[in-house]
């Protein structure tokens, strides 16, 4: 009995570590799995982006959220090009961190909008030293290092909006024309452009009707909020008789117009703009904003990328055929013409599919657009 039983509980032991053995097969076979998805997915991000895009900031503009972004990331998944998009909040701490970030993950080339022209300039030294190719979006970047530029003609922007404002002032019969500059940021080149080129209009024409400049001023970190508040003291300083207001972008312009309204004046006040956001093209249409600028900010992202993705392929970028300087040096550039929007055109936005009539009519109203054809 004795015998028989050490028999079977020789072989239950036998069953129970074959069980075991096979249950501790199974379990390495399971952490395996597990550790090579690890390794992998680690793999994966150890790679990194091979593009690094940093943004300015949302408030400035509604388009680096709505439109830039994704219209890079579209034309990067189209080419099978990885990338990061970080946008800096208006922060230039965050700005060379993000930068630095992406320079981290080993991209290979990096797009930058600019918030100053020192923090880039340091960025794209950093990047230089590490093999990095970069790429000033939008603004340019002075002192700089960037192997491209892509923009828009910056002081051909400011030449439209200033021809946009003497224009409003001839409809409006106005003799001695009384306006104020409601300049973008000082530490932003492109805001140097734009004035460059609105006040190359504007000034002659105050000149030859024995108009008057009333005010002069500049908006830090393009701050809506602060447009507002400047832009009354400039109202305060005309003593409300003011016939335009030559504001550098519709953020500004917006601004400006918020306090017209409050006093009676909006509609009657020409006010300039510039980047036909949803807001900016309805103000047009009801009658807030005089002109803005149109530009086809699918033709920028769609232009930096192509020079990104061939950079990533290792070809050499074709299209940079114009030539900017950033100060000391020569910059291989892509400069896109712009367009004048009036009420006369705002559909063109529209045909063009950068805005939806639905966007823009959901703020001008049903109204406002039918009688301009917007639909």
């Amino acid at each position: 009995m004795v015998k028989a039983g050490l028999t079977k509980y020789s072989n239950l032991r036998k069953v129970y570590l074959q069980m075991t053995n096979r249950r501790f097969a199974a379990a390495v076979a399971a952490v395996s799995l597990v550790l090579t998805g690890v390794v992998a997915t680690t793999t994966v991000h150890a790679a990194g982006p091979q593009v690094g895009v940093v943004l300015p900031d949302s408030a400035s503009s509604p388009r680096w959220v709505t439109d830039d972004q994704p219209l890079l990331a579209k034309a990067f998944k189209a080419a099978g090009v990885t990338y990061d998009i970080k946008n800096a909040g208006g922060s230039i701490p965050t700005f060379t961190t993000d930068a630095q970030a992406l320079l981290t993950e080993g991209v290979k080339v990096l797009i930058l909008v600019n918030l100053d022209s020192p923090s880039a300039a340091a960025v794209e030294a950093t990047a230089k030293k590490q093999g990095v190719a970069t790429i000033d979006y939008d603004r340019l970047t002075l002192g700089g290092s960037a192997n491209y530029y892509v923009s828009f003609d910056n002081v051909g922007v400011g030449k439209l909006q200033g021809a946009g404002i003497v224009a409003c002032l001839k409809a409006h019969k106005v003799a001695h024309p009384r306006v104020v500059y409601l300049n973008g940021s000082p530490t932003d080149n492109n805001a140097t452009l734009f004035k460059q080129g609105y006040a190359s209009v504007v000034g002659p024409y105050l000149k030859a009707t024995g108009g008057t400049l009333v005010s002069d001023k500049s908006v830090a970190g393009w701050d809506n909020t602060l447009a507002g508040t400047i832009f009354e003291q400039q109202l305060t300083t005309a003593g409300n008789k003011l016939d335009a207001v030559v504001s550098a972008n519709e953020g500004l312009g917006l601004a400006a117009v918020a306090v017209l309204k409050k006093n009676n004046l909006n509609g009657k006040t020409c006010v300039s703009g510039q980047d036909a956001s949803a807001a900016g093209l309805a103000a047009i249409l009801t009658g807030d904003l005089s002109n803005t600028v149109y530009k086809p900010i699918a033709q920028e992202a769609n232009a930096a990328a192509a020079l990104a993705i061939a950079l990533v392929k290792g070809q050499k970028p074709t299209t940079a055929t114009g030539v900017v300087m950033d100060g000391a040096r020569h910059v291989a550039s892509v400069l896109l013409t712009p367009t004048t929007i009036t009420k006369s055109n705002v559909e063109v936005t529209v045909t063009d599919k950068f805005r939806t009539a639905a966007e823009i009519c959901a703020i001008a109203g049903a109204a406002a657009c039918a009688a301009n054809g917007v639909k």
